[in-house]
């Protein structure tokens, strides 16, 4: 592994890549890289010049799971104490008000299937492969496979990735809705900055209430849904964006917002 975990990188206005730097032969989700990817994601999530995240891997690979060296000799109570450490990643994604964007290249097993899925939309490659291997080594997936999966795909597909270990290509995960869109390999990171691109040009305070309100209403009945995003549109109304977007479609003009 490099000595840096994780690159961050402004390729474009108001677009931030978070940058998984394992190396080829590792491509691991240790506890330093999910330490840097959760600082990272903390850091740009509070910039408000950053309206849009990309999360990427480096060469051929997404991420390739957690570490099994580092997990192989611990007990319940030192797994207890790593899992707290490990949460540290996945509040900070859940609590990132800015929109994420996995782009996947290559294997996402095991933890790197968990990161995507915590993500808001993931772009892969075509050669991309998905899976949770985790009961292949006698446990089961830690950081939310078993749950996120079973919401992205329904219950007998993921009972049979899960409990067989077998992983799935770009191709499959698209047609069970796991994964947003398949592009080609060398097309992938173009297209996932094109995708933050659109993203970031959008109101931001708009895309935020609704980001929230997509995340909030897939565990909400329909009427508590229903009632939180016309409570959410009416205070949209008070912002000087949906001012701005209204008045620039009135005037047939480019509309420039600014986050109030």
């Amino acid at each position: 592994m490099t000595s840096v975990p994780v690159t961050v990188e402004r390729p474009r206005d108001g677009v931030g890549v978070i940058r998984m730097e394992s190396a080829p032969e590792h491509h691991v989700l240790s506890s330093e890289v999910r330490d840097a990817l959760a600082q990272n994601v903390t850091e740009l999530a509070g910039d408000s010049a950053i309206r849009c995240i990309v999360i990427a891997g480096r060469g051929r690979m997404f991420a390739a799971g957690s570490d099994i060296k580092e997990l192989a000799n611990l007990g319940a109570i030192e797994k207890i104490r790593h899992d707290a450490r490990k949460k540290k990643l996945a509040r900070a994604l859940a609590a990132c008000a800015t929109p994420l964007i996995a782009a996947v290249n290559g294997y996402a097993l095991g933890g790197g299937c968990e990161l995507a899925m915590m993500c808001d939309i993931i772009v892969a490659g075509s050669s991309a492969k998905f899976g949770q291997p985790e009961v292949k080594l006698g446990i089961i997936p830690g950081s939310g496979g078993t749950q996120r999966l079973l919401r992205a795909i329904g219950k007998y597909r993921a009972m049979r990735y899960v409990l067989t270990g077998e992983p799935f290509t770009a191709q499959e995960a698209l047609a069970m809705g796991l994964v947003s869109e398949v592009v080609q390999d060398d097309q992938l990171e173009a297209r996932a900055l094109d995708l933050a691109t659109t993203i970031a040009a959008l109101p931001p305070l708009a895309v935020q209430q609704a980001k929230e309100l997509l995340l909030l209403g897939a565990d909400a009945t329909l009427e508590t849904g229903l009632g939180l995003e016309a409570k959410a549109n009416q205070v949209l109304f008070a912002s000087q964006d949906k001012n701005e977007g209204m008045a620039a479609f009135i005037e047939k003009r480019k509309p420039k917002f600014e986050g109030r």
